[in-house]
């Protein structure tokens, strides 16, 4: 590309739309302009010399300052001429455009990130809550590390896993018994709900663990017996400092394990 050209390329980027469309009216005025006193001049030779010829149109000819000046303008003129070349113009337009295109494309795709993102809050705070596991008194169902996923609701069956707020932490147990229910176990840790034995096939080994409530124990009304399947460790409503949970303190029902992705899952 020469020099000429880029130079042009230069100034025209340097221009606003408005400023083009001035230069335009502007040439187009400068043209009728020097149309029309180009044939004052060719008239008034005409009538002085009394002969017909023709007009050399290279401004550069005409005596006097006229010339002088008229050469100047069309010098510049020229120069404006050769920036507004139709190929010019339609490359800077395609160049304004492409900008135009691309930065639409931007906001765009901003503005649909950000209401997916803001979609994904609500979700994850109010329907679909995600929940990191910490500790062990959930293994072997759930390790430390792994993240599942929960959800609202207000019926809590035997043997689902709940996330519940104590203390201004999250923890996560298994619903053992309901409000009203008996709950009893015994020093090998087998554990009985209204005098019978629950099978709990998620437990690797059973233990009485921590447990300071006198035993059987009925469960509060709007209460929930929990305790975590790593019996031996876990501190739960065996122990009075946690003691049955409420429904206001329920943040939702585990049901999908979202990582590890070799664990990926139903819980």
């Amino acid at each position: 590309m020469s020099n000429d050209k880029v130079e042009q390329q230069r100034i025209l980027r340097n221009l606003k739309k408005t400023e083009l469309l001035e230069l335009l009216i502007e040439e187009n005025n400068e043209n009728e302009r020097l149309y029309k006193l180009l044939q004052e001049q060719k008239d008034s030779e005409k009538t002085v010399s009394g002969a017909q010829h023709e007009i050399d149109l290279d401004e550069s000819e005409c005596p006097g300052p006229l010339a002088d000046t008229s050469a100047v303008k069309a010098k510049g003129l020229q120069t404006w001429k050769d920036v507004l070349k139709t190929e010019n113009l339609k490359e800077e337009l395609q160049r304004i455009r492409y900008i135009e295109k691309y930065w639409s494309t931007i906001r765009s795709t901003v503005s649909i990130l950000v209401t997916v993102a803001a979609l994904a809050i609500l979700v994850a705070n109010f329907l679909i809550p995600a929940f990191q596991i910490y500790g062990n008194s959930m293994t072997p169902t759930l390790a430390e590390g792994e993240i599942v996923l929960a959800l609202k609701g207000d019926d809590y069956e035997t043997g689902q896993l709940i996330a519940f707020y104590y203390n201004n932490k999250i923890l996560v147990k298994r619903v053992i018994a309901g409000p009203g229910d008996w709950v009893d176990i015994d020093e090998d840790g087998n554990t009985y709900v209204n005098n019978q034995l629950l099978d709990e096939p998620y437990i690797s080994e059973k233990s009485l663990g921590d447990c300071n409530i006198k035993l059987p124990y009925q469960v509060p009304e709007n209460r929930i017996f929990v305790m975590g399947d790593h019996r031996s460790v876990s501190v739960d409503s065996r122990n009075s400092s946690i003691g049955c949970v409420s429904q206001e303190q329920i943040a939702g029902k585990l049901v999908f394990r979202v990582w590890p992705l070799p664990r990926f899952g139903g819980v």
